[in-house]
């Protein structure tokens, strides 16, 4: 009796064993090798925006004024050759989908139907909801604003450049409707984040946009970007 009482106790013994062994090796074939998760949110370098910054030409805004939405292409167009283009949705809800956070999709579509968005201007919590009446709480904003870049290059290139940077998702952020509005066309000269954490973030954002497109800076805005980056 107390053989077998032996010969089972190591009976379990050894299928203890042969478990652990088992669940050891999915957890190595499952991690060796993988490169870790990506940050979603990598901070820059600053010493490098700086010298991005101080590599932008500066000129004024061009004085013509002819400005027109319209010569960017048709908006949130997903015929573009940047990130997310020719994916099959529109920019609009790349971005939502990329930004919201308890996000959810619209089944077997690209729609974003409703999420949460912590918005990096105002530093608020914004319930986002898609309808008539709910989705203009939520707004995607253009870093340097199509009309900044028009009068700073834009003018010069041809449809198919503009329309990528109308939907290049560097120069895009969700954000809520009422700041959105309130930045409009201003470019970093005149206007700054009121959520004073994100200012440096957003100058950088700005001048990698500039630096990526070969848009030029005004005096003033260049030493606006200079007075928030010497503090990052």
């Amino acid at each position: 009796m107390r053989t077998r009482r032996r010969r089972n106790h190591a009976l379990a013994m050894l299928i203890v064993l042969a478990i652990a062994a088992g669940v050891g090796w999915l957890y190595y074939r499952d991690n060796v090798d993988r490169e870790p998760d990506p940050s979603p949110t990598a901070t820059p370098s600053y010493d490098a925006v700086r010298g991005e910054l101080e590599a932008l030409p500066v000129r004024g805004w061009d004085p013509v004024r002819d400005f027109d939405r319209f010569r960017f292409g048709e908006p949130w167009s997903d015929e573009v050759n940047v990130e997310f283009g020719h994916n099959g949705c529109n920019t609009r809800d790349d971005i939502l989908r990329r930004d919201l956070a308890d996000l959810r999709v619209r089944p077997g579509t690209c729609f974003a139907q409703s999420g949460i968005l912590h918005d990096p201007y105002t530093g608020a919590t914004i319930d986002f909801v898609r309808g008539p009446d709910t989705s203009s709480a939520v707004q995607i904003d253009h870093v340097v604003s199509l009309s900044d870049a028009w009068y700073t290059g834009a003018r010069a290139w041809d449809d198919q450049r503009r329309r990528d940077f109308a939907n290049d998702p560097r120069n895009l952020l969700a954000v809520g409707g009422q700041v959105n509005f309130d930045k409009a066309f201003r470019d970093v000269a005149s206007w700054l984040p009121p959520n004073a954490a994100f200012r440096c973030a957003f100058v950088a954002r700005a001048v990698d946009v500039k630096t990526a497109y070969q848009l030029w800076v005004s005096a003033k805005e260049k030493d606006a970007m200079r007075r928030v980056l010497r503090d990052c």
